[in-house]
């Protein structure tokens, strides 16, 4: 699909506005309801990036997808005894059992996210990834991006359509034809996604790689032979592939789910992701770190992948509020350079010693967006105390990990100002790659940048923060 830059002469006032006037309308909408037809700061320029960095990032995609499989086979493993059960009992935990008997189904057990998003915050030594999306939002947003910044002459990567070229092949691959049918599932919890993905589809169906249709779950249609999805004018076409974007803690209010896994299950369809809980748990970066489970990390992922995964993936503990025995403790958690046996001695650390977070681990309405996220050094002493204690009480139906922060690397990053000027942010950057898996390997179809001001300590989109593609630079950072 290529884009051809129709105002490559533009000053960067006139860059900044093009972006700003041509971005279709209605794909993304910030969390604090700002109105507009971008209601963030626009940059002339896409991120950018420098060459070591970019084959970084195009390199972990297939380190992440060794990373899925290695966890699934030790879910498994643990699931049927063969590994330690606790590792299971984890993942599963707060999970009603439908959710734990459908990850567990011989027809998915092989199967693991076929796009992957991790956010990755960079540092002044590179990046760490703060957790890890199968079912990601900014799809559509990221390639929307990447495609008005081509019409003004600036290459973003992966091209103006590499998201949804991407994504195409990933669909083809999942349903082993060429030019499947696809039915986009949109629930209404994620409501708001539907806009970016619906303009997703358009690009996908205009190059003619995929018939992909967005529609809501009662949209599907039943028989013993297959699904369909009934179209805006009433016609009903068989579905080869259905692409979940929805999560699994809102399954059992998405009409026709039922029907939707008996499909599945009985190969009628292929779903994707599929359907399993403990592949979306941020407590899966403790399992990656736990002493006791470092031997098995290496030698399934190879020495030089687990190595590259310890340097990103920051080290993590799920808030287990159950006593130790008396000799036990928190492995290498410290307080004030003693061992940890209780999560309470965190409460007496003062603000310069928190360099952690406190989130929900997954399969809640909080897991997602930065909803339950607790910077501890951002809190009072009550604040920080009262944030340990809902962690550890929501344990056997919401599990709570701590997490060690990791500080942002500060950048200046031009932007168009309110009063039509270009101005620089002093910010901090999240970088979200989306990978496709086709076959065995990923393919990264863009990058999309969120640069939050430098005093903000948590990184979303929000009205004053600047979002944009990346591209390479060799002065990029």
């Amino acid at each position: 699909m290529p884009c051809t830059s129709v105002a490559p002469e533009l000053d960067t006032v006139g860059r900044a506005r093009y972006v700003t006037e041509h971005l279709p309308p209605g794909l993304f909408r910030v969390a604090d309801g700002a109105e507009g037809n971008v209601p963030w700061r626009v940059s002339p320029e896409p991120f950018p990036l420098a060459p070591k960095t970019v084959a970084a990032i195009e390199s972990l995609g297939n380190d992440l997808l060794a990373f899925y499989r290695a966890l699934n086979a030790l879910y498994l493993r643990s699931a049927r005894g063969t590994a330690p059960a606790y590792i299971a009992e984890e993942l599963d935990r707060g999970k009603p059992e439908q959710i734990v008997k459908l990850a567990r189904q011989n027809r998915f057990k092989q199967d693991i996210p076929r796009v992957i998003r991790p956010d990755l915050i960079l540092t002044e030594d590179g990046y760490v990834a703060s957790e890890l999306d199968s079912v990601p939002g900014g799809m559509g947003f990221t390639n929307a991006l990447a495609h008005t910044y081509c019409e003004i002459g600036s290459d973003s990567i992966g091209g103006p359509d590499g998201i949804a070229l991407r994504f195409a092949e990933m669909l083809a691959a999942t349903a082993a034809k060429d030019h499947p049918t696809v039915a986009l599932v949109v629930s209404q919890e994620s409501a708001d996604y539907r806009s970016e993905l619906s303009w997703l589809a358009g690009r996908v169906n205009a190059a003619g790689t995929a018939d992909v249709v967005v529609c809501w779950p009662q949209d599907i249609v039943f028989s013993e032979e297959a699904l369909f999805v009934r179209r805006d004018d009433g016609r009903e076409t068989k579905i080869d592939v259905l692409y979940r974007n929805f999560e699994l803690f809102d399954l059992l209010n998405v009409s026709k789910q039922e029907l939707i896994l008996y499909a599945a299950r009985h190969n009628r369809v292929r779903i994707t992701p599929p359907p399993k809980a403990h592949l979306e748990e941020k407590s899966s970066f403790a399992l990656f770190h736990h002493p006791g489970l470092r031997a098995y990390w290496r030698a399934e992922l190879g020495p030089q992948v687990d190595e590259r995964l310890l340097g990103i993936f920051p080290r993590t503990w799920i808030v287990d509020p159950r006593p130790l025995p008396w000799q036990g403790v928190i492995a290498d958690l410290t307080a004030g350079g003693a061992p940890v046996f209780d999560w309470m001695q965190l409460v007496d650390l003062g603000k310069s010693e928190r360099d952690y977070v406190v989130k929900p681990s997954g399969f809640s309405e909080l897991a997602w967006g930065s909803k339950g996220v607790k910077v501890a050094n951002d809190l009072t002493k009550e604040e920080w105390r009262e944030a340990l204690v809902v962690a550890k009480e929501s344990f056997n139906t919401t599990p709570y990990v701590l997490q060690r922060f990791h500080k942002g690397k500060r950048v200046r990053v031009p932007f168009l100002g309110a009063s039509g000027e270009i101005k620089e942010m002093d910010g901090r950057v999240r970088l979200c790659p989306y990978y496709f898996v086709i076959g065995d390997e990923t393919r990264l179809g863009g990058i999309l940048a969120t640069v939050a001001p430098a005093d903000k300590r948590l990184i979303h989109g929000m009205s004053d923060a600047i979002m944009a593609s990346c591209r390479v630079a060799d002065d990029g950072f």
